[in-house]
């Protein structure tokens, strides 16, 4: 059979769902990304000749391009569907620039949602490729490459090497950095408030000290507080007010990608990444069984808010259906999208309304289908009526001993009518003034302006102000967003490195600027001002979007951008303090000579180090208490003896967690890893050891390596395998067989299921919470 043409993708799982769609008339293939970029070992941009770019074929693509090019020549017609964002714009150009050929037509088509409906009509009305939107996305490789490639060799040579730093990543580092000044220098101030406990006809009510005089009471400190509490003694209370109305709470509007990954963190607890990850997972399809494989989404990057008109119309029969016609709004709910969104692609919704949650759980693994349930219900509550809350206000008035006027207030409300709120609700940030969904009812007596009620009893409350919350993903993202500081769909990535290269740490799910994320972000402030200035970055991004719109020319844009930072840059290479060579002093004596120690930069990050260097080599690890003040970090001795010098070892932490290290560093630079004390089963030399890979996954392998490479990923127990006597085995858990054990030799399939309820539980409540 001729094929008709050939369509390319950018995922292999993608190109297997459109190729069902389809049929046999088509050869569907996948690029499996870029196929072209800038190459790594040089800068390849020439700004003085106009910005020339050297774009080279990714070794690893060679094998996928020849692919592409056999199928090109079997058929007439290319289409090229991949991404419909910027990203997806590049590769079509580039993989356009390797298959034309003479007489072939190409066209270029965008698959906002993968189903066959959305398929099939994008191939019936197919596009032109885009240049406007191809030299958007190649000015901000241009200009991401130009600040990293410029700026980073400057940190090597002043701080260490293997740093980097980014247009928008330096500036996101500095917004954590930045917070955790604010948090280490914030002071708390005291302050307090005063509950006042009331009566009328036997029924107790509680209400706060609002007004004194008509202005906000001032309560600093316990003195001022005894001395009111001695002047309402003996206060007539009146009933000065009494406010009963409704009001109601609207629905949020269906996600876009910043929203979903700060939902997703919120909710979820997951990473930016993982929930841009799942999502992409959605979109490119998912096998249902017997109703066939389907998108489930559509395109999860976006920043438009708007739904086409054939998805309202299903989602209000659905609401109707299954709420009732209380829950439907007379007209569909229309929410603005803001002025700097790219309308180009819809909310994130799901595809069908065929597909709720329940009906596919058994098809998705457990974070997907709560992903999947989240963008659900965000979108079927977007279209319901508001919820509706009946809220009462009763303030009281008195005139205390020293005749000021001081006023209670007591409020409450209780939810009338739940609306939107029965499907979805959205979770408050912490630091944030939460707007509780839940009752809150104030139980009253028979009341009216002008009642005398009595007092009971009055509860002085002690608070102190907080600091700053530190950054979550979805606090750090909505800032990010709000300040204009990269795209959307930049973010996981953002958060991602930022944590790849120990710029921060993630503990509790907040984030902690390391000490080498402070030290360099404080060096490239004093340097790069304009690049760390979240305006400059924001107005970078303005700028690349109206060179999509047509409105600006890329090598315009970026050559008012190289300009001024050519000459920053030179400034920055005289300038910048080199942190490699500087020494502060300390007033605190080496143990070994009595001389001072100053504190130098090492690859580990900073540490003690004798003034009297190289005479003694005496070092100590440190840490700074909330007061900045240096606490010497004891070291933690072992019984092992130095292989080297046979010094006692001491554990230390690194890059890649805790080691053992000679005690008598730097004299003997001896390391050894930390050991499970169970003996190596290939080499017989060594013993096991945990590890932590550049990613932070955590692996076992032989302490002897590179000699032994020996290694696994699985948990290791010494335990003889019950079927070939392999001395150990592995404890694994699955989502599917729960706690088992099985051998560890590839040739043996000796596997044991423990617990197959280990983990499943847990598993079950969380799914039914969301």
């Amino acid at each position: 059979m001729a094929k008709k043409a050939l369509v390319i993708v950018e995922s292999p799982s993608k190109a297997k769902t459109i190729q069902k769609y389809l049929g046999r008339e088509y050869i569907v293939k996948a690029s499996v990304g870029h196929i072209m970029d800038l190459p790594k070992s040089k800068l390849g941009v020439d700004p003085k000749k106009g910005f020339k770019v050297d774009y080279q074929l990714i070794p690893t693509k060679t094998k996928v391009i020849e692919e592409l090019k056999k199928a090109s020549k079997l058929v007439p017609e290319l289409y090229l569907a991949t991404d419909p964002d910027r990203e997806g714009e590049a590769i079509a150009w580039h993989i356009r620039e390797e298959l034309k050929q003479k007489g072939k037509k190409i066209h270029r088509v965008l698959f906002n949602a993968i189903t066959k409906a959305n398929v099939l009509e994008a191939m019936k009305n197919p596009l032109e490729l885009n240049e406007d939107k191809f030299h958007a996305q190649q000015a901000r490789r241009v200009l991401d490459r130009l600040v990293g490639y410029k700026i980073s060799p400057l940190l090597w040579d002043k701080v260490k090497r293997g740093l980097s730093a980014g247009r928008v990543q330096s500036v996101a580092l500095r917004l954590v950095v930045e917070r955790e000044a604010e948090i280490k220098a914030f002071k708390p101030e005291e302050y307090w408030t005063l509950l006042g406990l009331f009566k009328k006809d036997g029924v107790e009510f509680e209400a706060r000290l609002f007004k004194s005089e008509g202005k906000d009471p001032v309560l600093p400190n316990k003195s001022v507080v005894d001395d009111l509490l001695k002047d309402l003694n003996g206060t007539k209370w009146k009933v000065e007010s009494l406010e009963q109305k409704e009001r109601s709470r609207k629905p949020a509007p269906p996600f876009i990608t910043s929203r979903l990954q700060q939902e997703g963190a919120r909710k979820l607890g997951f990473s930016a990444k993982k929930t841009m990850t799942l999502a992409q997972q959605l979109y490119e399809g998912v096998d249902l069984g017997d109703l066939g494989t389907t998108g489930l989404i559509t395109y999860m990057r976006t920043d438009s808010v708007r739904v086409e008109p054939n998805a309202l119309n299903a989602v209000r029969e659905h609401i109707e259906k299954t709420y009732g016609k209380t829950y439907l709004p007379a007209e569909p709910n229309i929410y603005k999208t803001k002025k700097s969104a790219q309308d180009a692609h819809e909310a994130i919704r799901p595809t069908s309304l065929e597909f709720p949650p329940e009906r596919i759980i058994h098809f998705l693994e457990k974070d997907a289908f709560r992903l999947y349930q989240l963008i659900w219900n965000r979108f079927v509550s977007s279209q319901m009526n508001p919820a509706v809350f009946d809220q009462t206000t009763l303030d009281l008035t008195g005139k205390d001993n020293a005749g000021t006027s001081q006023q209670f207030r007591a409020t409450g409300s209780v939810m009338k009518f739940p609306g939107f709120t029965a499907v979805y609700s959205e979770t408050a940030e912490e630091g944030d003034k939460a707007d509780a969904d839940h009752d809150n009812a104030l139980k009253l007596p028979s009341i009216r302006v002008g009642d005398s009620v009595e007092n009971e009893s009055y509860k002085p409350l002690q608070h102190f102000t907080q600091p700053p919350p530190r950054y979550t993903d979805a606090s750090l993202i909505r800032d990010l967003e709000e300040k204009g500081i990269g795209r959307p769909s930049t973010y996981a990535t953002i958060l991602s490195n930022l944590q790849d290269r120990e710029y921060v740490e993630k503990r509790e799910n907040k984030y902690f600027p390391s000490e080498l994320g402070t030290v360099v972000t404080e060096l490239l402030v004093s340097s790069f001002p304009d690049i760390l200035n979240a305006e400059f970055t924001a107005d970078m991004e303005n700028q690349l979007d109206e060179i999509e719109e047509g409105k600006a020319d890329w090598k315009k844009t970026l050559s008012k951008f190289w300009k001024p930072f050519e000459k920053t840059l030179e400034s920055a290479k005289k300038h910048m303090k080199n942190v490699k060579r500087q020494e502060v002093p300390t007033d605190i004596p080496c143990d070994k000579c009595g001389h001072k120690f100053v504190i130098k930069w090492g690859k580990l990050g900073s540490f003690l180090a004798c003034s009297n260097y190289p005479e003694c080599k005496g070092t100590q690890d440190f840490k700074k208490d909330d007061n900045g003040n240096i606490v010497i970090v004891p070291k933690e001795y072992t019984d092992k003896k130095c292989k080297k010098c046979e010094n006692p070892l001491i554990v230390k932490s690194g890059k890649y967690g805790r080691f053992l290290a000679c005690s008598d560093y730097p004299n003997c630079k001896y390391t050894a890893a930390i050991t499970l004390g169970i003996p190596c089963p290939t080499c017989n030399k060594g013993e096991i050891a945990q590890r932590r890979s550049r990613y932070g996954r955590t692996f076992y392998s032989c302490d002897q390596w590179p000699d032994c490479t020996y290694a696994l990923w699985d948990k290791p127990i010494q335990k003889p395998c019950p079927k070939c006597a392999f001395p150990i085995i592995a404890e694994k858990i699955t989502k599917r067989a729960g706690l088992m054990h099985k051998c560890t030799r590839k040739e043996c399939d000796y596997v044991e299921v423990i617990d197959p309820d280990y983990g499943k539980m847990e598993t079950a409540k969380e799914v039914t919470a969301t």
